[in-house]
């Protein structure tokens, strides 16, 4: 095999063929960019190496049967690791390709090979980003990637704290459970998707309209008040959320020590012993009470939001309408409601994806409670994101928390990722 090159573009196949075969090849061969090439080669040179390693990990983590000389646990994150390194030669490798092609089509369009120094330079100029992009991209595969896989494979396998040294593979055994295998979960998780769902509309809606009232009320109030009523609503937004929760939690207790009831006691209105059970009675109080208390916390959000959008109005469209003769509500009708409708709309549907996982809304708030399933963890305020939580930590039942994580970024992806392709840097290209 000669190792001249054609500069009219005939030889690609010969630059293609090196590079697939080594990496590295081509630019030594054919570029003659030594120092590309020889770096290029020792990484391959090392993964060789270490291939025995890799194998042995991976085929390790594919045969876990619970019956292991050393935990499982370890040979699980030990073969994720090496499928990460290997899935990062791949890549490498390819760009490797890619890159003597490039060099190859440049050098086509310059009529010749570039020397050692124009090489080096390009080397200096390229290299600059990825050596400085490394460490944090490194951090993310390991500290990220890595932990996110792992949490997904829990959901084939019998890990929990019942089983957490010997775990093995289950297979789909854990999602034809949860999905109607097993009457209990398919139950609990029914009860709670639905739930989940009507929470998530609701604590969205409530707080939308509640802050879209006050942001009208207060952008229309012709009163040198407006900004000291506007900042006090702000409070319980401003007041950290664990904070407040906890304090409803203490006002809405359903013993005598329960501010509410212990007022209606001293007042002779109710019994010491017949007290309004807010939080631990049935489950159609405990949530309304869930939603309640998210309105004190989200409604100043939008009410902020709202009125930030409501100053961006024109005023000669105001103007306009009130030449026109058309009355308040007319105005609100047909230009304040859509305008900011349209505005808010991206936050809307982001607001309903947080309330999805609003964790803090509902556990610190009743537990997650009442009526809880002893065998499920799942009780009549749970939603996704806290009947997770009550699965991995109280039960130590890591597969099926993992079932459900998995469930829950299927359906809520699909909305990150349309709000995301709906922001102006996505659509002109600057991400």
């Amino acid at each position: 095999m000669g190792t001249s090159i054609k500069l009219d573009g005939s030889s690609k196949k010969q630059v293609l063929g090196a590079a697939c075969i080594f990496m590295g090849l081509a630019h030594i061969m054919y570029l003659k960019q030594y120092l590309k090439g020889v770096v290029l080669a020792a990484f391959e040179l090392i993964f060789i190496i270490l291939s025995p390693t890799i194998y042995e990990n991976i085929r390790k983590l594919f045969a876990l049967n619970g019956n292991l000389a050393n935990p499982s646990r370890v040979r699980l994150i030990d073969g994720l690791f090496y499928i990460i390194i290997v899935a990062i030669f791949l890549v490498a490798y390819y760009l490797s390709i890619r890159n003597a092609l490039d060099s190859y089509v440049e050098c086509c369009l310059d009529g010749r090979l570039k020397s050692q120094k124009e090489s080096m330079s390009g080397i200096a100029g390229k290299a600059f980003p990825i050596f400085g992009l490394a460490p944090a991209f490194i951090l993310i595969v390991f500290f990220v990637v890595l932990p996110l896989l792992f949490s997904m494979l829990a959901a084939f396998t019998s890990y929990s704290n019942k089983d957490m040294i010997r775990f093995k593979w289950v297979g789909f055994k854990n999602f034809a459970d949860m999905f109607g295998g097993n009457a209990s979960w398919t139950e609990s998780f029914a009860g709670v998707a639905i739930w989940t769902v009507i929470w998530g509309l609701m604590a969205t809606v409530t707080c939308y309209l509640g802050g879209m009232i006050l942001a009208t009320v207060l952008y229309g109030a012709k009163l040198k008040a407006v900004p000291v009523f506007r900042s006090i609503l702000i409070l319980p937004y401003a007041i950290p959320s664990l904070l407040t929760v906890s304090v409803w939690t203490f006002i809405l207790k359903s013993s005598d020590i329960g501010i509410i009831n212990k007022t209606l006691i001293s007042l002779h209105i109710i019994d010491a012993n017949s007290t309004i059970q807010f939080l631990s009675g049935s489950n159609s109080m405990a949530r309304v009470m869930c939603i309640l208390v998210n309105m004190w916390v989200g409604i100043p959000y939008f009410m902020l939001l709202i009125t930030g959008q409501m100053t961006a109005i024109s005023a000669d469209v105001y103007e306009a309408a009130s030449i026109d003769g058309a009355s308040k509500f007319q105005v609100f009708k047909s230009i304040t409601l859509p305008l900011v409708v349209y505005q808010t709309a991206p936050l809307i549907i982001m607001s309903f994806t947080h309330n999805i996982n609003n964790f803090g809304a509902v556990y610190y708030l009743t537990g997650g409670g009442p009526n809880t399933n002893a065998a499920t963890s799942a009780g009549g305020t749970d939603i996704f994101i806290s009947w997770i939580y009550k699965i991995s930590t109280d039960q130590g039942n890591y597969y099926m928390g993992s079932v459900l994580a998995i469930f829950v970024f299927a359906v809520l992806a699909p909305f990150a990722i349309w709000n995301f392709t709906r922001t102006k840097s996505f659509k002109e290209g600057e991400l």
